[in-house]
């Protein structure tokens, strides 16, 4: 599959031409469906990153919104949280946190969105397969970044532990139920003349 080529997201498919005012909206929105998300932890006893819905809410505003809406939606869920604002996992809230142990899975966050959503946009949401990778590839920055910084606050031979074989029975879900889900909504839109084949 080419990968040069741009496509439509879902949201492109839904607003054809949004105006600023409606691409503002989906990036504030974004961002909030993070913050909710985000409420959604479980503490991992021997780590201090939490399991949290907000990697899916992440990897979804890709898939959904397009590399630079989604970009943009994670860049302000982040100064959301660092002007005090109580959206990260728990309720926390604070530029301290984003200096703390989960710094470098939160500072991902836009890359991980960007990234998925790029090959959302090069029609990689449209079969299982490929949504699968795109999902899993979305991951990797945050894994990436996260266990640099976690390193800081965990012992080498304690740190994928703690900071990631616990998360990836979730990612592998999240990434299956994405993979199952984007490519029905494309056939419906598809069979209800909304959608260009793919």
């Amino acid at each position: 599959m080419s990968i040069s080529t741009r496509t439509l997201t879902l949201v492109d498919l839904a607003l054809p031409r949004p105006g600023v005012l409606q691409n503002a909206l989906l990036i504030v929105g974004a961002s909030l469906i993070t913050s909710i998300a985000a409420q959604v932890a479980f503490p991992v006893p021997w780590s201090p990153v939490p399991i949290t819905g907000q990697t899916f809410a992440v990897l979804l505003s890709g898939a959904v919104l397009g590399s630079r809406r989604a970009f943009l939606a994670q860049a302000l869920y982040l100064a959301e949280g660092a002007l005090g604002l109580p959206v990260f996992a728990g309720g926390a809230a604070g530029a301290a946190v984003l200096a703390g142990p989960t710094a470098g899975y939160l500072l991902a966050f836009p890359l991980a969105a960007s990234l998925t959503g790029t090959l959302a946009e090069r029609g990689w949401d449209r079969r299982f397969g490929t949504m699968m990778i795109a999902m899993l590839a979305g991951s990797l920055p945050i894994f990436a970044l996260g266990l640099a910084l976690l390193s800081r606050f965990v012992p080498t031979g304690g740190l994928l532990a703690a900071g990631l074989y616990p998360f990836l029975p979730g990612d592998l879900i999240k990434a299956t139920l994405a993979a199952l889900a984007f490519p029905v909504a494309w056939r419906w839109a598809r069979s209800h003349g909304g959608a260009p084949g793919a």
